[in-house]
């Protein structure tokens, strides 16, 4: 008899937590006094958020206000599809976004394209007054504006606190997508509590006019957006980047290759991927991903030890690279064993 877990159950781990059982965050032998954006346990707190968003829900932490989306379920083709969708939905003054992403975060529905105008654009009420197609009730409490109400009344039961918002893949994007919205909608004393965005393994999610628009809201007076990439990791390098789509990413990039040393550039290397000449390296960098893989209990001790499945995934990875390179345990190791070059 084949049981499927159920999310919501106590003995629930999801595919993610199969593949890195870890949930013990970095440990530093000093206390944390002040929220530096590279400090290493900060970082590593934020990619484990990441990862822990694939679970259910986790205790909360009032001194520091965490937002973490949920990505991709490796095996839900809907999550897929989600990121390689090419269809974009433009607010003018702002940009391009990806549509897939604005429905996963609830904020409009491809079926009536007004109804991304009811969530995207200021004074709306007035534009949609008299037209009954909408069910404006049933639009309020979708994923953005819960996730809103409930930040704006954690930062005023805690007036000195600041959040971060991160995600891994899918919910990369939305994480990055969540301020975005928020500058839309005009929340400047929320986005003034905006501490960082980390982002890791993330799509692209609109074009060139978008990463300009929000550049004085993420860059000023210090840099708030970062996007971790990890080596050959496929989805990062999604939608493409090129003369048909046009997405571009933006934020500063921090990549790790497969000996997890650190170079901040704008973009990652090899950005459409699928280049023929990076064929053998790619395949090449996995089977030495899988034999680092096997020796990581014995060389970084057994916090590091990779299980059956991530083992597995590594042999999956010798014909598909880019995909297995997206785990997050790849992105866990850059972060804590990552050295800058």
């Amino acid at each position: 008899e084949v049981i499927i877990p159920k999310r919501g159950t106590e003995t629930f781990i999801s595919t993610i937590g199969q593949l890195d059982e870890g949930v013990e965050l970095y440990k530093v032998t000093e206390r944390i006094v002040n929220l530096e954006l590279d400090d290493r346990a900060i970082m590593d707190l934020r990619t484990m958020a990441s990862k822990l968003a694939y679970e259910n829900a986790q205790p909360k932490d009032a001194t520091l206000i965490l937002i973490s989306f949920r990505g991709i379920e490796p095996f839900n083709a809907n999550d897929w599809n989600t990121d390689i969708d090419y269809s974009w939905y433009e607010i003018p003054k702002v940009g391009k976004l990806h549509m897939g992403f604005l429905e996963a975060l609830r904020l409009g529905n491809r079926e009536d394209i007004r109804s991304f105008c009811y969530h995207l654009q200021t004074e709306i009420v007035k534009e949609y007054e008299g037209i009954d197609k909408i069910d404006i009730r049933s639009l309020d409490m979708i994923a953005y504006h819960m996730v809103r109400e409930k930040l704006r009344s954690l930062l005023e039961e805690h007036k000195n606190a600041k959040f971060i918002v991160t995600g891994h893949s899918l919910g990369g994007a939305l994480a990055i997508l969540f301020p975005i919205v928020l500058v839309i909608h005009e929340e400047n004393k929320v986005m003034e509590k905006l501490l960082a965005v980390y982002t890791f393994g993330q799509p692209r999610v609109g074009n060139r006019q978008l990463g300009k628009f929000m550049e004085a809201h993420l860059d000023h007076p210090v840099p708030k957006y970062f996007r971790v990439v990890y080596c050959n990791d496929l989805v990062p390098r999604l939608p493409y980047d090129d003369k048909t789509f046009l997405y571009k990413h933006f934020g500063a990039c921090l990549y790790y290759n497969s000996c997890y040393i650190e170079q901040r550039m704008e973009e990652e290397q090899n950005k459409t991927f699928f280049d023929i000449e990076q064929l053998i390296p790619e395949h090449a960098n996995a089977v030495w991903e899988l034999i680092r893989g096997l020796a990581m209990g014995c060389t970084h001790g057994q916090d590091y030890k990779e299980g059956w499945f991530s083992i597995l995934v590594g042999v999956l990875g010798l014909a598909m690279p880019g995909v297995s390179a997206h785990c997050p345990t790849n992105y866990i190791n850059s972060v804590r064993l990552g050295k800058s070059m």
